[in-house]
């Protein structure tokens, strides 16, 4: 970890989520299942699979998704399997063609000093990882030696070919690098240029960037249709805020990332009472290309209801210093607490809006200064 290293604070947590411990704690409600982890883990199990055959129709990708202590076994054993199976038609050809026995100086064997299996199979691993004969060599006296020898070439290459490529796909996954793809532990709702706004913020601590990075939002909460239907997980699509016209984003640097709650919202209705009751949970996507490797990346997290912060804004992490931006990262999760209207943004729009709400506030507050006086 780097906070060990002492690059970073201790309170900050490279698991694609930035912790704060000055935030005030919730008592969470009773709640189900989650369906994304804040570590991005989709937590859905997958049982009673039937055709479990399907699994091996793509075989690198199976053991590309295996733990490691389960391709380095398969690995292993493959090169293992292999040698043994060659070193094995190497002594039949040997015992065949007789080269076991005690010849005279003119007798010319299939494959020199092969005197047991024990040379057989040394014989495999030397053709196999063509390490060099040495002592040991397939002689023009038999077709079929020369024959095996092609085999064997040709199926090494491809066991080569499997293998390694499987463990370079392991240590290059595209989830390597979503681990320094941060998100701030809550969310906020507050008012931004005069609307009611759900923000999070995100951030990369890499100095290579994520290309055509896009930001994608989901709304998860039980509902039934109007026939009746149950559906435990519908998925509901919100838009975000972005100035740019699109979902394409420029991570240099933490961003804001807001959407604001209008009619088309799933969140239109719910007030600061109404969230800490709703069963819901966003779903937040950050896609992009790595610019070092051209592969594509994917980081994940969700918040809870109770992890919406109401009337709560991000404090800036930028500033600038001695010619050039800093971003101070300790403060990547911390809050402020702003003056908010609790009602839902249907009723504030119904109501005439948010200058109605600062009017309202403000005789408010005259006359409690009223009564203070008197």
């Amino acid at each position: 970890m780097l906070s060990r290293k002492g690059l970073i604070p201790e309170d900050y947590v490279l698991t694609r989520l930035a912790e704060d411990v000055l935030q005030p704690k919730y008592k969470t409600k009773q709640r189900k299942a989650r369906f994304v982890a804040k570590n991005g883990r989709c937590n859905v199990a997958h049982t009673n699979i039937r055709e479990q055959g399907r699994f091996l129709l793509d075989v690198f990708t199976t053991l590309v998704d295996l733990k490691w202590l389960y391709t380095l076994l398969i690995f292993t054993m493959s090169f293992l399997c292999s040698w043994l199976l060659f070193g094995m038609i190497w002594w039949l050809i040997a015992f065949a063609h007789g080269d076991l026995d005690v010849k005279g100086d003119d007798f010319v064997p299939c494959v020199t000093d092969i005197h047991s299996f024990s040379s057989a199979f040394l014989f495999s691993i030397e053709v196999q990882v063509t390490i060099g004969f040495g002592g040991r060599m397939v002689t023009e006296e038999c077709v079929s030696a020369v024959v095996i020898l092609i085999i064997q070439n040709i199926v090494g290459l491809l066991n080569n070919a499997i293998m390694l490529g499987c463990i370079f796909m392991k240590t290059a996954q595209a989830n390597r690098r979503a681990e320094t793809l941060i998100f701030s532990k809550h969310a906020v709702i507050t008012v931004r240029n005069n609307k009611l706004c759900f923000m999070f913020r995100l951030g990369d601590l890499r100095k290579s960037m994520i290309i055509n990075a896009t930001v994608h939002v989901q709304v998860v909460r039980k509902t039934v249709t109007n026939e009746g239907e149950l559906v435990p997980l519908n998925q509901i699509d919100i838009q975000m805020d972005n100035p740019v016209g699109t979902n394409s984003i420029f991570l240099v640097s933490p961003l804001i990332i807001s959407h604001v709650i209008d009619k088309n919202s799933p969140m239109y209705d719910f007030s600061e009472a109404d969230l800490l009751h709703e069963d819901i949970e966003v779903i937040v996507i950050l896609e992009g290309v790595v610019e070092t490797t051209g592969i594509t990346t994917q980081a994940r997290t969700s918040y809870l209801s109770e992890e919406i912060l109401w009337g709560h804004r991000f404090v800036p992490t930028v500033s600038e210093e001695d010619g050039m931006y800093a971003v101070d990262y300790s403060k990547f999760g911390n809050t402020i607490k702003v003056s908010t209207p609790s009602c839902s943004a249907r009723i504030l729009d119904e109501e005439g809006g948010l200058e109605r709400f600062k009017v309202h506030k403000s005789t408010s507050t005259r006359r409690i200064r009223n009564t203070k006086e008197e």
